[in-house]
């Protein structure tokens, strides 16, 4: 599994409305329905108010670039200007997928 976590930051309360017309337009559910996804949820940092983090969880890198070719992707940015948001993107690779691992990891 890959899971990227998105840091959506803004002003003026920008990031938890672009958060929450994701969630009332239906296109994060749209998401969540997509082939592939694992998780994909908002969450809101205490120390942060106007950043909103998206964990989104995919199968494998042939369901996220699936998602990236989608029409969603179009609503997406659109919101994203809407909003004037800005983003910063981390990648990670689950660790129990990756058998040299298994030394450290106790199941």
């Amino acid at each position: 599994m890959i899971t990227v976590n998105l840091y959506y930051t803004g002003t003026d309360g920008n990031a938890r409305k672009f958060a929450e017309e994701m969630e009332s337009s239906g296109i994060a559910d749209f998401i969540r329905k997509e082939e592939g996804n694992v998780s994909y949820r908002y969450f809101q940092p205490l120390d942060d108010p106007e950043t909103i983090l998206l964990v989104d969880v995919w199968r494998d890198q042939e369901a996220i670039d699936a998602h990236h070719a989608s029409p969603m992707m179009g609503q997406l940015a659109e919101l994203r200007e809407k909003y004037d948001l800005h983003m910063k993107v981390e990648r990670y690779v689950n660790a129990e997928d990756d058998p040299d691992n298994d030394q450290f990891i106790r199941k």
